[in-house]
């Protein structure tokens, strides 16, 4: 099966005609992943067996017209809880851990009866923008072998861009889908803060994290969000608004006509590369030959989004983190002599050097006499970040400007420099701090490598994103260009 030339639309129309059944859909995606899987190292975990039992369930029970994800499969990031299935984080002190349920995604994904045939890898507990950073392999950008696929979701973006599966499920704190999509030439949307349940996310930072699908088209994305997102008992901070068919009213007709789009000074300033420039002008453009109007807009305060968020990011981590200890589950360290050896000896051995840079940053950040100075000013900083934003989309249906300052950076080229590895989230980093969806899609190439535009909505205006994200894909050729096998283009 070549899921580089079939949307789920059309996956769906073949296994309702009975062209294939959901068993031998899944035994080809299975092939495709074990010959491509080698050269790009996107999945840490395959589950064929519960996979192919799962198939065989679809196919006794028939698949309808009504059903449009029955029998297709797809991937999750390996920081989203399985039953049964080990789920690591990309982190040895999770190496053998098996949850008891399933996190709520992945059950509204089995109840639309899509079948997962395992994890991905990221960076460690999703720290990282890379997946340099995990503690068993480092992931390649599917269109070249020697660059990095982003992160912490590298492991799905790559996984969905080399073909080997339609769809995947990613997380983004400070532009963990967004990036790694922009990165792998393929969509990637950060839903509204409480749009999406986390209940069975292995948190990072609680107040920023959000889950959200990766595919080929943004048709294909807006049927995966109306999947997962909804409301959860389990998740206090998921929201009860409707949640609308994303894709229904996405077809040939989709218009931009008479929209007003926000393109901020900021998105095309110092530090950000020519090619980059140059493809969001044309981006601009094109929308204003749809008939939509772009207009220049300021965000003044973005810049200082980086450090605002790795002090709230860390912050919440050191707390949230703190239940890997050694004790109840998760990796233990040997020749210990007492409790204290336990708690310090697994976490020192267990954690990789990202994550005990963040925990250490954010516990300096809660500690007495440290908390006014750092946690709350970023806090205050967040709100006037958020206000930016509010003031713009006021006016405005959206804001438009790339995901990243350059295209995929080689593996190794930034690893052992924190600073300039965290500025490559400077454009993405601000819409988790103030809750904002953000749409991520193919606008261009470099080099032979993808360039992403990114589209920044109102609170849980997600449709007038996919709106813009398909009329923009209708009348441009980025989204059909697809990597070659090798790694290089």
């Amino acid at each position: 099966m070549d899921y580089l030339k079939q949307d789920l639309a059309s996956l769906h129309a073949d296994l309702v005609a009975k062209k294939y059944s959901a068993k031998e859909l899944t035994q080809q995606t299975f092939a495709n992943i074990k010959a491509t899987d080698p050269q790009v190292d996107a999945f840490l975990h395959l589950n064929e067996d519960e996979a192919l039992a799962q198939a065989d369930q679809i196919d006794a029970a028939g698949i309808s017209e009504d059903q449009p994800l029955a029998g297709i499969p797809m991937a999750l990031k390996d920081n989203l809880v399985t039953k049964d299935v080990t789920t690591t984080a990309g982190s040895k002190i999770l190496g053998n851990f098996k949850p008891v349920y399933d996190a709520t995604v992945v059950q509204k994904l089995a109840n639309a009866q899509m079948i997962s045939v395992g994890k991905t890898n990221l960076d460690e507990f999703a720290m990282g923008s890379s997946t340099e950073n995990s503690a068993f392999k480092t992931t390649k950008n599917a269109w070249d072998h020697t660059k990095v696929p982003g992160g912490s979701s590298g492991g799905s973006a790559a996984a969905v861009a080399a073909g080997m599966v339609p769809a995947t499920l990613g997380s983004d704190t400070g532009g963990s889908i967004r990036q790694p999509a922009s990165f792998n030439g393929v969509v990637g949307m950060k839903p509204t803060y409480g749009r999406v349940s986390r209940w069975g996310l292995i948190a990072f930072g609680s107040s920023l994290d959000a889950i959200g699908p990766m595919t080929r088209t943004v048709k294909d994305n807006a049927l995966m969000l109306s999947a997962i997102a909804g409301h959860d008992q389990h998740d206090l901070t998921s929201s009860d608004k409707a949640v609308p068919n994303y894709a229904a009213d996405l077809t040939a007709a989709t218009s931009v006509k008479g929209l007003r789009i926000g393109l901020p000074k900021e998105f095309l300033g110092d530090g950000i590369a020519d090619d980059v420039k140059q493809a969001i002008l044309a981006a601009a453009d094109t929308y204003r030959k749809l008939g939509a109007t772009v207009d220049e807009v300021s965000l003044p305060h973005n810049k200082y989004g980086v450090a605002a968020y790795y002090i709230i990011a860390s912050s919440e981590a050191s707390s949230n983190l703190q239940r890997f200890d050694g004790i109840r589950y998760g990796y233990r360290a040997q020749d210990v002599k007492n409790l204290e050896d336990v708690y310090v000896k697994s976490r020192s051995e267990g954690f990789g050097e990202e994550v005990k840079r963040r925990i250490m940053l954010g516990t300096f950040s809660l500690s007495a006499g440290f908390y006014d100075a750092y946690f709350l000013k970023a806090a205050r900083v967040r709100t006037v970040i958020l206000n930016d934003f509010k003031a713009i989309l006021k006016d405005h249906d959206f804001i438009m400007g790339p995901v990243t300052p350059t295209t995929a950076f080689g593996i190794g080229e930034e690893i052992t420099d924190p600073m300039t590895m965290y500025m490559n989230d400077i454009l993405t980093i601000p819409v988790n701090l103030a809750g904002l969806p953000g749409l991520s899609l193919p606008a261009g190439f470099s080099k032979g490598l993808p360039i992403g535009m990114q589209l920044i909505g109102r609170p849980f205006d997600e449709s007038t994103l996919y709106q813009a994200g398909y009329a923009f894909e209708q009348n441009t050729e980025f989204h059909t260009k697809v990597p070659t096998l090798g790694g290089h283009n």
